[in-house]
């Protein structure tokens, strides 16, 4: 008997709940998987669930070493991965990205990356919060703009543009801004940024709207500006479609911003791992597609 006999059942249970549907997940037994747990308190000589006729729960110690035991094995799963790192992606890929990316590009894409390979399972988070990918375990993120964590290595997978734009009612009764400065008689409308940005003659200008209306949701400020009730700067995939169809019009096109990169960014003991490989590699080449085809 090794020190790692009873993690992975301990685990198992902990995540289903239940003895049986932990013995399920693993393909084997019940009586091998509570006879590994039992062993297992009787190394640590300490009880990690509370066991009843209907009920099986964590107890405080159960409950203080169940993220120790995932990331035991999660460690112990990418050594052995390493070892064969030419095989396919497989175990679970814990990603993170900001909501509006997420649902409309990296979703779809992790969808067909999971499909392609049987054996992974991929369990991506959609939040504007900043994870802290090593402290939350997470594997990857799809950030944009600038980084800043120097524990993480970051991949450029592609970049967005970010276009300014009003409806033509909005500037029907409110003259068009000829300069950046201009903007401060406008009514701005904002997303996320806080900030916007604009080329001038080669060099970076950056812009703090005063919105008049402010929301996390691009759909939200999109259909603000439709309205007529200002002008707004966001991501390409957002407005696009109006600007085509003549609903927006473009303010300040000739000093368009830089466009921001993407990046895939994860921790750096985990850059060689196969399933992070992988999917950096086919987020790039799906990512690009999909911003061409907006």
């Amino acid at each position: 008997m090794t020190s790692w006999n009873g993690i992975d059942e301990f685990v198992a249970v902990a995540g289903a709940g239940s003895f049986i549907g932990g013995a399920r997940a693993l393909g084997a037994s019940t009586s091998h998987v509570s006879r590994a747990v039992m062993d297992l308190e009787q190394r640590l000589q300490a009880q990690l669930f509370y066991r009843t006729t209907r009920v099986v729960r964590l107890t405080e110690t159960g409950i203080m070493l169940l993220e120790h035991c995932r990331r035991l094995i999660q460690d112990r799963d990418e050594m052995l991965a390493l070892v064969n790192a030419t095989g396919d992606p497989q175990g679970e890929l814990r990603l993170t990205c900001s909501t509006a990316m997420g649902e409309r590009f990296v979703a779809p894409i992790m969808r067909r990356f999971a499909a392609r390979y049987p054996k992974l399972s991929v369990s991506l988070d959609l939040t504007n919060r900043v994870v802290d990918l090593i402290a939350e375990g997470y594997d990857l993120a799809i950030r944009t703009g600038e980084l800043a964590d120097s524990r993480l290595i970051a991949t450029r997978i592609g970049e967005r543009t970010f276009l300014t734009c009003a409806a033509p009612a909005y500037l029907d009764r409110a003259p068009e801004p000829a300069q950046v400065a201009d903007l401060d008689r406008h009514e701005c409308l904002a997303g996320t940024n806080m900030t916007w940005h604009f080329k001038v003659d080669g060099s970076s200008v950056i812009y703090r709207p005063k919105a008049r209306f402010r929301c996390n949701s691009g759909h939200a400020v999109v259909d603000a500006c439709l309205s007529g009730m200002g002008i707004c700067q966001l991501p390409t995939f957002y407005v696009l479609p109006y600007v085509r169809s003549g609903q927006l019009r473009l303010i300040l096109p000739g000093i368009q911003p830089d466009d921001e990169p993407i990046w895939a960014v994860y921790p750096q003991r985990r850059h060689l791992m196969p399933k992070i490989r992988s999917a950096i590699d086919y987020i790039r080449d799906e990512i690009s597609i999909e911003m061409k085809g907006i």
